[in-house]
């Protein structure tokens, strides 16, 4: 039979686990639930540990680097660690294994680093990784002023943490890239719908086909270095056409390329 403090523990977790869940639901995008992941765990370890700083950077390809702070403290921890391009946090999320700081003045790793993190009153340190799906990694950094903050309890309260801030985290990702997808078609979309209508504007007022219309575009792009979609649009501009451009979907069954361009006349 578990004990009462096991399962306080277990409660604990649970309650951990519910608000992190919330917060994929609530959150408007990644950088928001980041946001909110620094929140709890900064709460799990204030008090106990006196206070602590959370931060927690995502790594993605092909995308900046996310971070979010608990407090303008950790803000500036984070800042000098992606300065230096190396520190627990980074090496947790890079090498996937928890790196632990019991006391900057003695610690031997990262010598630059350490000293300018000292020099901010930072005794202590620890970084957990959180475990994504290929490609994408992340790291939960705690702060302390005090030496020895992060024992062997504190550590595997962090990486409880972190485990539960993994699946919120893989789902909040999924949903972000899906939405960027999303958007990317969408503007592609539009981008194809401005030239397309440029395109007609110079066949109706070259009097020429659709190929010799698009050779006048694309020669006029490179000679004023300007995108094809910019160009576009100052085209249907100066026809007036000052609203954005939009493509519009019906449930109407498609037609050919040719009988795209023909309507678009």
């Amino acid at each position: 039979m578990p004990d009462e403090r096991e399962l306080a523990r277990e409660v604990e977790q649970d309650t951990v686990t519910a608000r992190l869940q919330d917060l994929v639901m609530e959150s408007d995008d990644v950088q928001e639930f980041l946001t909110g992941l620094v929140t709890v765990a900064a709460e799990a370890f204030t008090g106990e540990h006196g206070e602590v700083f959370c931060a927690v950077t995502l790594l993605r390809p092909h995308s900046n680097v996310s971070v979010a702070s608990s407090s303008e403290e950790a803000q500036r921890m984070d800042e000098i660690q992606l300065g230096f391009d190396d520190g627990p946090c980074l090496r947790a999320a890079r090498e996937g294994e928890t790196v632990h700081v019991a006391d900057f003045l003695t610690e031997t790793r990262f010598p630059e680093y350490r000293k300018a993190i000292a020099a901010n009153g930072i005794r202590s340190a620890l970084g957990v990784p959180i475990r994504l799906d290929a490609g994408a990694s992340a790291g939960l950094d705690f702060y302390s002023t005090e030496p020895h903050t992060f024992n062997e309890k504190g550590i595997t309260v962090a990486e409880g943490l972190a485990r539960d801030a993994s699946r919120s985290l893989r789902l909040a990702v999924r949903i972000a890239h899906l939405g960027e997808e999303a958007r990317n078609r969408q503007s592609a979309m539009e981008s194809r719908t401005a030239i397309d209508m440029a395109v007609g504007a110079i066949m109706a007022q070259n009097r020429c086909g659709q190929d010799e219309a698009i050779g006048i575009l694309r020669r006029a792009s490179n000679s004023r270095n300007v995108k094809l979609k910019d160009l576009s649009e100052g085209i249907l501009a100066s026809l007036g056409q000052t609203d954005p451009i939009r493509t519009h979907f019906s449930s109407a069954p498609s037609v050919a390329p040719e009988q795209s361009q023909s309507q678009s006349q």
